[in-house]
């Protein structure tokens, strides 16, 4: 069932009311997605403000919530509003400054809410939990649907526009972000665009893709062969490498660690195994309503890692010209421990 957020974040905040027209804060605080108006929280509740548009779907959605839905004229401003309270918290970090100007006018007094929202979303409830669980499902599942379907000569495009519409045909609302599918040595570029290079046998192929359910993410890299023509050697060295490091996050990440021990699980059995230099980018990031938000899982980051987060789980090897190898799960922190999404 539906768990909205508002008086979490209220609580949090320590305004009079909270306030945010950004799109994927309002759905983090309501969970209905709308494309205007705005949503304000106080002592009394939460109320979302959206034009005839939005209104019958949100009130359906929102039935038996604690959120109050509001018709306003689809032009309207809210500014008025906040001249009822004598401190209103906003995100300022994705505030814009034309707006931020004019609730300043209003004469409210301005608490930058930026890191309360940052810290709250962290910590996903179980309704978030079973969001970004059923995203995963979806996008495991239409990648194990795409791989008897691959054929030598498709272009990368056509791959992945083949796993998008599985991940569609099994109930994705859409992907997390652009699908990335890399054919042979592009795979040695993290973040290849995808493009029109055509599979030949024994190339290898990167694939990293994700879907969301109810606006929630999931991220996931797969690496593997298409044949093999026995040139693969260092590729297969490699590859145990870096999914030996992928698995030591899993057995060894504990709640109450840093995010730069978490990585370091990873960077450090890959330093002794030689690869050290070619992992090139942090172990992982947070995933939610954005594929990329709070935690950073990078080095010598001090934020400690809890329950309820979730984030990636991805070392890497790349080797320009070469190949690259990416293994990703997204995972969460439950009793303790790292539970990976992923079957």
């Amino acid at each position: 069932m539906l768990q909205t957020n508002g008086k979490k974040l209220f609580d949090a905040v320590g305004a009079d009311a909270v306030f945010t027209t950004c799109d994927y804060m309002k759905r983090y605080i309501t969970g209905f997605a709308t494309e205007n108006g705005f949503v304000l929280v106080d002592k009394d509740g939460t109320y979302l403000y959206t034009d005839a548009r939005y209104t019958e779907a949100a009130e359906k959605r929102l039935q038996g919530t604690e959120v109050t839905v509001k018709m306003v004229d689809r032009f309207s401003t809210p500014y008025e509003l906040l001249k009822n309270y004598a401190s209103v918290g906003i995100p300022v970090a994705v505030t814009s400054y034309p707006e931020y100007k004019k609730i300043e006018e209003t004469g409210v007094r301005i608490i930058d809410a930026t890191q309360a929202f940052r810290d709250a979303m962290a910590i996903k409830n179980d309704w978030e939990l079973s969001c970004i669980q059923k995203a995963c499902e979806i996008a495991e599942d239409a990648f194990l649907a795409l791989l008897p379907e691959i054929k030598e000569g498709m272009t990368e495009t056509e791959v992945a526009a083949l796993l998008e519409y599985h991940m569609r045909k099994l109930g994705a609302q859409g992907v997390s972000f652009d699908t990335i599918v890399a054919f042979g040595a592009h795979a040695a570029v993290p973040h290849h665009e995808t493009g029109d290079t055509k599979l030949c046998f024994g190339d290898e192929i990167l694939m990293d893709f994700g879907c969301k359910v109810d606006g929630y993410c999931s991220d996931i890299t797969r690496t593997f062969l298409f044949g093999d023509d026995g040139k693969h050697e260092e590729f297969k060295k490699a590859y145990n490498a870096v999914l030996t490091a992928h698995n030591l996050v899993k057995e060894k990440l504990v709640s109450g660690m840093t995010a730069g021990e978490a990585d370091a699980l990873a960077r450090e059995h890959l330093a002794k195994e030689g690869y050290g230099e070619l992992f090139t980018h942090s172990l992982g990031h947070g995933i939610g309503l954005n594929v990329h938000e709070y935690p950073s899982v990078r080095p010598k980051n001090t934020d400690t890692l809890v329950d309820g987060m979730v984030f990636s789980d991805e070392p890497g090897v790349y080797v320009v010209g070469q190949y690259g190898i990416r293994i990703e799960d997204t995972v969460t922190l439950q009793n303790g421990k790292v539970k990976s999404f992923m079957s």
